[in-house]
């Protein structure tokens, strides 16, 4: 708390906290009230509380001048060497660069935390085109990703450009030359971890588009259009939930040859639901796989493809490791689902499936396309419908032995292939004969064989009982069909 002093005349005070009490009072002094601190009240006023000589928290009087005479000597605290500003805010510039002094080793210099004001150190984008979320130096040139656009600039030198609109590179005293920008408004919005780099190809993702892109030396390309532009467009537009960003990690596949992207729902911290991971094969032009993992950050070291989980580091491909088992949880099979459509305007019935590959392939669904069928035609009752097969096991898994022969309820060997007849198990509808139930080897299923549609869909998928965790190989897959005239 504050103490009043009556000022005579032109003397000036400052009040200094000590650790005992003056005792005796100096004169020529006013009527000054002293603060008792063991009492935490004012003292008595005309002079210093001297009750103690060890109270604490008393206070003394200075004078400013030197025997307190006109203009004497002042103790002052002379002149500062900071400026004090009127408003001392912080800014925050997302569009500029800033740079420091330079750094050589061979001289000894280091001015890497030396920003001069008198120096022209500040690199501006346009700020129409959001802040900067990214940067990347290769050789010459720094690539910048703001939100909305990606440009170069020259590094260590600058471009002057005639009249005629040529350009020729000239050396400067400059740190961050011309800036260019890429056609295209495409930019990496807020997602700088999406970024990952392979030679001269840069990827990323740009939610503000919903697209996946690539930078190459021919430009920004849209890789998400190779047959996953729907997805993308569905995916990415709803990774903000009530406001809430989910998060887009990136990185290169090294030993695949492959950028790999994990789409990851907002406060969704299982590690078994709300994401999405799938790679990119430059080879193909495509996007190859959907992986089930779901990983902190992805990236290459070396020739080795890492990813971090829950803190802990994780190598991909190794040869030691159990196969579809990711950050120690439950094996998950791999499947593929492709669609077989010969004869496109033709009605078939598709009797057969076969592939060429390992052992421990199953079909788990086969699907004809959904059609409108009368199942009843009493009462002229239409509705969609489709045909289905029976799951179609895996060589081992469909092994059986009856009355001391071996049979299979699902693929067998013939010619160096795994075929399998394909066994309808959907309801007969009005004017079709009934399927007949057998059991064979335990597993009941419907006799009548083949499915009958323009397409079908398959999902072939590895089994729970062939060799588990070792390697599955498959290279083609192929049905027998006949044309009909109808359903």
């Amino acid at each position: 708390m504050a103490a009043i002093i009556e000022v005579k005349y032109f003397n000036t005070f400052l009040l200094k906290k000590v650790n005992k009490a003056q005792t005796t009072p100096s004169p020529g002094y006013g009527n000054i009230p002293v603060w008792n601190g063991s009492m935490g009240i004012p003292a008595a006023k005309g002079g210093y509380d001297s009750s103690s000589s060890t109270v604490p928290n008393n206070w003394v009087i200075e004078e400013s001048r030197i025997n307190g005479g006109y203009n004497n000597t002042t103790v002052s605290f002379g002149a500062k060497a900071y400026l004090v500003e009127e408003e001392p805010n912080g800014t925050r510039r997302g569009n500029s660069l800033i740079y420091s002094g330079i750094f050589n080793s061979r001289t000894g210099i280091n001015n890497t935390n030396v920003f001069s004001v008198a120096d022209d150190i500040v690199k501006s984008v346009d700020p129409a085109n959001g802040s900067i979320q990214k940067l990347y130096a290769e050789d010459t040139n720094l690539t910048i990703f703001q939100e909305l656009k990606v440009s170069r600039a020259l590094i260590d030198k600058d471009a002057i450009y005639s009249a005629e609109g040529g350009g020729t590179v000239t050396s400067a005293n400059l740190v961050i030359g011309a800036i260019q920008p890429y056609l295209g408004r495409f930019g990496i919005s807020t997602d700088p971890t999406s970024f990952a780099v392979y030679g001269y190809n840069k990827y990323f993702s740009d939610r503000n588009n919903n697209v996946i892109m690539r930078l190459s030396k021919s430009g920004l390309d849209e890789i998400s259009k190779f047959n996953m532009v729907d997805y993308f467009r569905d995916n990415l537009g709803s990774l903000t939930v009530a406001g809430v960003e989910g998060k887009i990690l990136g990185g290169y596949d090294i030993y695949n040859k492959q950028y790999v992207v994990s789409t990851q729902e907002p406060n969704n911290n299982t590690i078994d639901s709300g994401y999405d991971t799938l790679a990119f094969d430059e080879t193909v032009k495509g996007w190859t796989s959907f992986f089930s993992y779901k990983p902190d950050q992805i990236f290459s070291l070396g020739s080795k493809f890492y990813s971090l989980n829950s803190g802990k580091l994780y190598q991909h491909y190794s040869q030691s490791g159990t196969r579809n088992v990711f950050y120690g949880q439950t094996q998950t099979p791999t499947s593929i689902t492709f669609v077989f459509n010969p004869s496109v305007a033709a009605s078939k019935n598709f009797k057969t499936v076969s592939y060429e590959g390992s052992n421990g392939w199953q079909v788990s669904s086969f699907v004809s396309d959904t059609v409108g069928r009368n199942l009843n035609f009493s009462n002229n009752n239409w509705a969609n419908s489709e045909d289905t097969t029976a799951q179609v096991y895996s060589y081992t898994q469909g092994a059986y032995v009856q009355d001391g022969i071996q049979y299979y309820a699902g693929f067998n060997r013939k010619e160096n292939l795994y075929v399998a007849n394909l066994i309808n198990n959907s309801p007969a509808t009005n004017g079709e004969v009934g399927n007949i139930q057998i059991n064979a080897g335990g597993v009941s299923y419907n006799a009548m064989s083949g499915i009958k549609g323009f397409y079908a869909t398959v999902t072939i998928s590895t089994d729970a009982v062939t060799n588990l965790g070792g390697e599955k190989e498959l290279f083609a897959v192929s049905t027998e069909y006949v044309a009909n005239n109808g359903y």
